[in-house]
């Protein structure tokens, strides 16, 4: 680890990542690319930019074009700024069968962007993805990369909605 890192990144990152290293054999920190790409967007307030990207890659002994191959593979990885919440819609065949249009309509006429955008009070990130894996449940959303809500209705969606506004946060 170089002096520069630790002045761009605060020590508590690169002990997180530290953390990830060590779950490795030796010589081999380059397997904890996807935690650290994940705990310097989590820290840069929920995306990546080319300098967080390339000083992940320094802390890694990796190439950057390797890093950033993987940063953009992804989908859990941001590359703009993104409202507090991320909502992803599941809008394939399952789920549009399941009335997930609907939902997604709702979700944009409630938060006032379109499916991509972000929201104009910055709670919330709009977007559709092709499948969540929970096709017995849909229609799905995801929030945050982490929690699922399944058999939503419009009703459903305004409590959650509710919900994070009121308390939750990222």
């Amino acid at each position: 680890m170089t002096e520069e890192l630790v002045q761009k990144l605060p020590k508590e990152i690169t002990d997180q990542i530290d953390h990830w290293i060590r779950k490795y054999p030796a010589g081999k920190q380059k397997s904890a690319v996807m935690q650290a790409l994940m705990i310097v967007q989590e820290y840069n307030q929920g995306y990546l930019t080319k300098e967080l990207v390339g000083l992940v890659a320094e802390y890694l002994n990796m190439a950057p074009v390797a890093v950033l191959e993987v940063a953009t593979f992804y989908s859990m990885y941001e590359h703009s700024p993104v409202g507090k919440h991320i909502l992803s819609v599941c809008t394939n065949v399952p789920c549009q069968l399941k009335g997930c249009q609907k939902i997604v309509e709702h979700l944009e006429k409630k938060c006032g962007a379109k499916m991509g955008e972000n929201s104009p009070d910055g709670n919330f990130t709009l977007r559709h993805v092709e499948c969540l894996g929970a096709c017995i449940g849909a229609p799905v959303m995801q929030i945050d990369n982490k929690e699922y809500y399944e058999n939503l209705t419009e009703e459903k969606v305004d409590v959650i909605l509710e919900g994070l506004v009121s308390g939750g946060s990222k």
